[in-house]
């Protein structure tokens, strides 16, 4: 490389659908970064809730130094080890009996949905297609799982969406009872509502979710993209709230910053997707699966787990402080390590006017919507690391409300 690449690069060279802040990382440790100019950062932002163990964990690093070394890429004309102990290991520790591997998020969303239409049209015919999701939702950039979600700003502009798709709303059981049908195929829910503002689901609504999927013989699918991978204080979700889906998607922390994503389903639904009906070029690769296990392995552990909560309780007193401090959040919610602040009345939609102050500070948060403050750390980030990024938070709060 003849010259060190800088922000304005982004502009130039590439397609304007990000806008990202000014500072360039170029070195991780923990739960810690340094930019070019050797600024140092804390993470609260995790990747977007990807990092579960923050920058170049030992375990991952391990993990991958040694596959690379071994075996990269065969395709799915063959299967290879890491993609079966990855397999096995999900079976092991979910209710699932079978896996399906991919890339991303939103490829297992993808393939989760397709799994479904194909299930419910070789069980009961083509009518029974119609798919419940809801409103605010956030499942994927594909075309497909876009119009699923219930946001559409994120479908406009592309053309007609893909029918057969309705919108109920989060915690409001009775607006799917007005929506499911016997040509429901699927119900698709997030155990807690990550773009949509860090709200958790109800543990009522999700087991009438599963009540009325029975009841109409439609699957129940978890998007646990987000909440999966110990992002809540369990492995996954559905966990905690004793509700076990038909289908479960995962990826994110799964990987631990590598790019992986999985589909989770039962020996009942699997054998809808046939040889030839779905694929991923990169699905099973043997890098990605050795550093996702590695991940589950560390993940899944009481230490980290139990580290997992009561580190929710020290940002939620944190976050707390500030607030009684300052009055900038109406409400602090959210489970494990996925922590969402909404603003307070008086500073409605400004949640994304922190992020820059943050920055300056020394301090990477996100957003969840215009109103919403969102943290996603490491699932292992150290309680010093924890306090002296809630020093910055509450610097770049004070700017916020003195209205530098």
């Amino acid at each position: 490389m003849s010259q060190t690449p800088t922000r304005a690069d982004f502009d130039h060279y590439m397609v304007p659908n990000y806008a990202p802040q000014k500072a360039v990382p170029v070195r991780g440790e923990g739960s810690r970064l340094w930019d070019q100019e050797g600024r140092e950062y804390i993470d609260f932002a995790g990747g977007i809730a990807v990092n579960g163990l923050g920058h170049c964990h030992p375990v991952l690093v391990e993990a991958l130094t040694a596959q690379a070394n071994k075996l990269w890429h065969l395709s799915n004309v063959y299967t290879n080890e890491p993609a079966l102990a990855l397999a096995r290991s999900l079976v092991e520790r979910t209710f699932a009996d079978k896996v399906y591997l991919c890339s991303s998020g939103g490829e297992a969303n993808e393939a989760a949905l397709k799994l479904a239409r194909r299930w419910a049209h070789d069980q009961h015919g083509e009518h029974k297609h119609r798919i419940v999701s809801f409103s605010q939702s956030f499942h994927g950039r594909t075309f497909f799982t876009v119009s699923v979600g219930g946001q559409p700003k994120y479908s406009q502009g592309f053309g007609p969406v893909p029918g057969g798709i309705v919108h109920g709303q989060f915690n409001d059981l009775d607006s799917v009872r007005n929506l499911i049908d016997d040509d429901t195929c699927a119900v698709m829910v997030e155990p807690m509502q990550g773009e949509g503002g860090i709200i958790p689901a109800d543990p009522e609504f999700l087991q009438g979710l599963r009540d009325l999927c029975d009841a109409f013989d439609a699957l129940l699918i978890f998007d646990e993209v987000q909440t999966g991978a110990g992002r809540t204080g369990s492995l996954y979700a559905y966990q905690q709230y004793g509700v076990t889906p038909d289908i479960l998607t995962s990826a994110k922390s799964l990987g631990g910053g590598f790019p992986v994503g999985a589909m989770l389903t039962t020996d009942r639904v699997a054998p809808a997707m046939a040889i030839g009906t779905h694929g991923s070029t990169y699905g099973g690769n043997p890098l990605a699966s050795a550093v996702a296990l590695a991940a589950v392995e560390y993940i899944d552990t009481p230490e980290v787990l139990e580290g997992i909560k009561r580190r929710h309780d020290l940002f939620r007193e944190h976050l707390e402080a500030i607030n009684r401090q300052h009055g900038v959040f109406r409400e602090i919610r959210g489970m494990g390590l996925l922590i969402g602040a909404e603003m307070a009345p008086a500073y409605e939609g400004r949640a994304k006017d922190i992020l820059p102050l943050a920055l300056e500070e020394g301090l990477m948060a996100l957003i969840a919507g215009p109103n919403v403050l969102r943290m996603a750390p490491s699932l292992v980030i150290p309680e010093a690391d924890v306090a002296e990024g809630m020093a910055r938070l509450e610097r770049a709060v004070a700017r916020l409300v003195a209205g530098q």
